[in-house]
């Protein structure tokens, strides 16, 4: 973010400038080719009888088209980044010419004998490898993540199995009781418990 700020408040190189006011006029006058004579000619007989509105009418028509156009162009110079590459193009003529005028006699990198593909794999390949050495680092941690997660995932499964087991169990047994108690003879269990109680109760002794 900071990098986009400073090249925002950053001021427009030459060349990007020259560009910019020759993709205007540029723009200008391909929205204004169009002529008003053109205009009456594929109109004529509507010019001539609302020849205000036909003003009108062809004024926004050409307003439409200049501002359309250089939306698009607008929007495909961000996309493609033109004016920060025109602005690195310009810094590095600029360096170049003052070198010049310094009398710059350094020896170029650049040799007859050297193949492009080669210099390009010379400064390439050790990125490559770079982000291929961050990847596999990358995979082994996402490896060793996944490892964990399974383990504490079949963990809980088992865990849940043997839950399920117990509580399985628990209501076999609750099961189980319920059908011994509805087989039991419940109104002879109430009357033998009466009578019990009767008894207890008239073998007392009463309290004078």
């Amino acid at each position: 973010m900071a990098s986009n700020a400073s090249s925002s408040t950053q001021l427009p190189s030459k060349r990007w400038t020259y560009f910019q006011d020759a993709l205007q006029l540029a723009i200008h006058r391909s929205a204004h080719k169009w002529t008003y004579e053109d205009f009456t000619e594929c109109f004529a007989l509507w010019c001539e009888e609302e020849p205000e509105n036909a003003s009108r009418v062809f004024t926004q028509v050409t307003q439409h088209m200049e501002s359309s156009i250089t939306e698009n162009c607008e929007r495909l110079l961000n996309e493609l980044h033109v004016k920060e590459n025109l602005d690195r193009l310009h810094a590095v003529v600029t360096e170049a010419r003052a070198r010049k005028k310094t009398g710059y006699d350094g020896q170029d990198v650049w040799r007859e004998d050297l193949r492009p593909n080669s210099a390009v794999w010379a400064r390439t390949v050790p990125l490559l490898e770079r982000e291929r050495d961050r990847l596999k680092a990358e995979l082994a941690s996402l490896d060793t993540e996944n490892l964990e997660l399974q383990t504490k995932l079949q963990s809980n499964v088992k865990t849940r199995e043997e839950v399920d087991g117990e509580t399985s169990a628990l209501l076999d047994m609750l099961e189980e009781i319920r059908a011994k108690w509805s087989e039991l003879p419940i109104d002879d269990i109430q009357s033998w418990t009466l009578g019990t109680a009767e008894t207890v109760t008239s073998s007392r002794p009463s309290v004078a």
